[in-house]
């Protein structure tokens, strides 16, 4: 469920970007959904096999910009890969890089607030009558 949720945000976030940014064209939200699960595949697959030696080189202390590097780069691969998706320059795709990270760390946190809350619910408190009577 955390994943098509995150897919969904994502595609929004990539809807939302193209309406705000001149240099970003999406044909639809659908368009945006198809994007957004192809960025995440390949940026899951192709992406990490190009972080793990650019990590290795920078002693992982830039990762966090080597992945949005990494990502923009999917991102303009999947501009050529899709027909109703457009991203003019490379800098647009940073931005639409940082936007995404930004979006799934929110969902992610909100997801993980949400499992710590259910975690506490179903929580079995043992009554302290329980503990005296077992000694």
């Amino acid at each position: 469920m955390d994943f098509i949720i995150n897919l969904l945000v994502s595609a929004g976030v990539l809807v939302l970007l193209a309406y705000i940014m001149p240099q970003v064209h999406v044909k639809s939200f659908w368009t945006a959904v198809w994007v957004a699960l192809l960025i995440g595949l390949l940026n899951a697959t192709v992406g990490f096999l190009i972080r793990l030696p650019l990590n290795l080189v920078t002693f992982f202390l830039l990762s966090f910009i080597v992945r949005l590097i990494v990502t923009a780069l999917i991102i303009k691969l999947v501009d050529k890969l899709v027909r109703n998706f457009e991203v003019k320059g490379f800098w647009p795709a940073i931005v639409i890089a940082i936007a995404l990270a930004i979006a799934s760390s929110l969902v992610d946190r909100a997801t993980r607030d949400e499992e710590m809350d259910e975690l506490e619910e179903a929580r079995i408190e043992v009554p302290s009558q329980a503990l005296y009577a077992a000694n």
